[in-house]
């Protein structure tokens, strides 16, 4: 299967134009061959906003932007996983959403780890994981961001039958050993695919790294961007899950009882 990962710098709190850019980069993947592309997280309004612009952004699952994701997925035959801030009445989650191709939406995610005061003012912490669910004949699960550096929550999500797991982020610089070394080390200790899809530039004064990327079962990157503006297009495919189990076989080795 061929993925798309869009490293975007986005329009914060003009979702308008986040969806414009969307069909546009929707199309061109589609073109490429992809059978899916990934956002990067709250893209759909930006991530760095105020306490008030983020509750005011926010929707609720199933609402007004994600039937115009919908819309756009199936017009191009291609799915869309995108990260969004959710309302749940009161509630204000930091989501996850992935849409098929035919436009209906098939695995939601809030997330569970929440990064710093910043995220724990706006957003509440899940309490638990997403099933994974299957497209185009693959295991898929999600996470978002933080999660991915917390080995507990992807052997999670790859135990539940994850092989590809897809990761909105929104990474700062400083934190560069993430798709650096954590992501590739989530990839080979779980024998998954790891999609990781970062903003780029600035956004509201916060820098981000880009640095997106695609990790394989050997702990190989597939595709990687650098810094700016990027659609990384790669294809993964179950042959490859199947060579590296041999060389790499902490799942079938590990013994649980005793952690």
């Amino acid at each position: 299967m061929r993925l798309a990962l869009w490293q975007t710098e986005g329009h914060p709190e003009d979702k308008a134009a986040n969806l414009a850019a969307l069909s546009r980069m929707a199309q061109a993947s589609a073109l490429a061959g992809a059978a899916l592309i990934l956002c990067p997280e709250c893209w759909l309004s930006g991530y760095n906003l105020s306490e008030e612009a983020c509750g005011k952004e926010a929707e609720q699952q199933g609402g007004a932007s994600m039937k115009i994701v919908g819309k756009i997925a199936a017009d191009n035959n291609i799915a869309i996983a995108y990260g969004y801030a959710e309302r749940d009445g009161d509630v204000l989650y930091n989501s996850a959403a992935f849409v098929g191709a035919d436009g209906n939406l098939l695995g939601h995610y809030r997330k569970v780890h929440l990064f710093s005061d910043f995220e724990h003012a706006r957003y509440t912490p899940s309490n638990g994981f997403a099933p994974s669910f299957l497209y185009r004949d693959w295991r898929i699960g999600l996470l978002i961001c933080y999660d991915v550096e917390f080995p507990e929550a992807v052997r999670a999500v790859a135990l539940e039958g994850a092989e590809l797991i897809l990761i909105p982020t929104a990474l700062t610089p400083e934190y560069g050993a993430v798709p650096d070394r954590i992501v590739p080390a989530r990839a080979v200790e779980n024998q998954i695919f790891v999609a990781y899809c970062n903003h780029s530039g600035v956004e509201n004064g916060l820098e981000f790294l880009g640095s997106s990327c695609l990790a394989g079962p050997y702990g190989e990157k597939l595709a990687a961007a650098s810094v700016g503006e990027a659609l990384l297009i790669a294809d993964i495919s179950h042959d490859m899950l199947e060579r590296a189990k041999p060389a790499f076989p902490y799942r079938r080795d590990r013994r649980p009882e005793l952690y």
